[in-house]
């Protein structure tokens, strides 16, 4: 089974099916507003850069994301609980943001999390036929391209940021997604 999984995932990056689009989705879920009781000290000569271990908790949100992995471009939304009713709008702004010429299939990777498999968004995938969906493997969420997509806005926006409420972040999070919209 594992075998198969890499091989149907890894072409689909590597060959994908003419008049398709591949795209990978995922939460990054309970990101926290963390605000930094210090600044960050710079690296210096001699000394590595510094922060302080304490900071103030101010809630958390989910940044639910499709990235194209032709085109590198990410679709993203905030959402401050990560459920089935939340996955759904965000599966409607990515079928809104991708026009419908009856022709391309929309083929769509994702992990095995209980809010990818509910009663409703098996129907809402029954009533979109274009999306085809693609299960990775439980623990193989590193087949995801889009985790790579997690990883970088985690350094360059999040990890180092200070955000006194869950708005600042959001507001980090949609400026980089904006960002990095114009580099693709």
């Amino acid at each position: 089974m594992f075998v198969e999984k890499v091989r149907d995932i890894a072409g689909l990056y590597l060959n994908p099916p003419d008049k398709a689009m591949v795209l990978c989705v995922d939460e990054k879920s309970q990101t926290q507003a963390l605000e930094r009781s210090q600044p960050i000290l710079p690296l210096r000569p001699g000394l590595p850069e510094r922060q302080t271990h304490d900071s103030i908790r101010h809630g958390t949100l989910s940044l639910f994301a499709a990235d194209d992995a032709a085109t590198g471009k990410v679709i993203g939304h905030c959402h401050q609980r990560h459920r089935q009713q939340e996955f759904l709008k965000f599966l409607e702004l990515v079928d809104d943001a991708i026009p419908d010429d009856d022709q391309t299939k929309l083929h769509l990777i994702m992990d095995n999390y209980g809010t990818h498999k509910t009663p409703r968004v098996t129907r809402w995938f029954a009533r979109h036929p274009r999306w085809v969906v693609h299960f990775t493997l439980t623990s193989s969420s590193w087949l995801n391209w889009v985790e790579r997509f997690f990883g970088k806005i985690t350094t360059e926006a999040i990890r180092r940021g200070s955000f006194g409420s869950v708005r600042e972040l959001q507001s980090s999070i949609e400026d980089y997604l904006k960002r990095a919209q114009q580099r693709s």
